[in-house]
């Protein structure tokens, strides 16, 4: 990844764990901000981090779709997540970062407000999202992680990306 980011566990370990135990169950996430709401998509899935994108916005796409980026040679998809995920528009003057993404055989960027760090947390920990999070996020999201601070919402890149596909099947 091109950006720095610094891995702090969430929790102690388990008494009776072994160290071999603990990196078999503990996962990675890179922490975003989209709209003041911390999010975390899984580090393995996270191939860079672009804090200054010129996005090539293409004509007739649905709204969520930002454009293209030129990724060292290679186009990739931006997805707004801030649309996507039906909120409010950056202020004006904001340039998003591009936390780009590998699904499947593709790469796609996703655009948010902030990359932040990552974090090490077991995954036996992530519960099912809240009703009180709302329609949108809960259709978009893995689970929840309840950190000490705040709820962070794990993402679901596949349903980010091919939400509308899901649609129509």
């Amino acid at each position: 990844m091109n950006a720095s980011a610094s891995t702090v566990a969430a929790r102690p370990p388990a008494r009776n764990a072994t160290p071999a135990a603990l990196k078999e169950r503990e996962q990675g996430f890179l922490t975003l901000l989209v709209d003041g709401q911390l999010c975390g998509v899984p580090v393995l899935s996270v191939r860079d981090v672009i804090a200054e994108t010129v996005v090539t916005r293409i004509p007739l796409a649905p709204p969520e779709i930002a454009g293209n980026i030129n990724l060292r040679g290679k186009i990739v998809t931006a997805i707004d997540l801030r649309r996507r995920l039906s909120l409010r528009p950056a202020p004006a003057g904001r340039h998003p970062v591009a936390v780009v993404a590998e699904f499947g055989a593709g790469s796609y960027a996703l655009l948010v407000d902030q990359a932040l760090e990552v974090l090490t947390l077991d995954p036996a920990d992530i519960e099912p999202p809240p009703p009180t999070l709302g329609a949108v996020w809960i259709e978009f999201s893995a689970g929840i992680f309840r950190l000490p601070d705040r709820l962070m919402v794990v993402l679901d890149i596949g349903r980010l990306l091919f939400a509308d596909q899901e649609a129509k099947a």
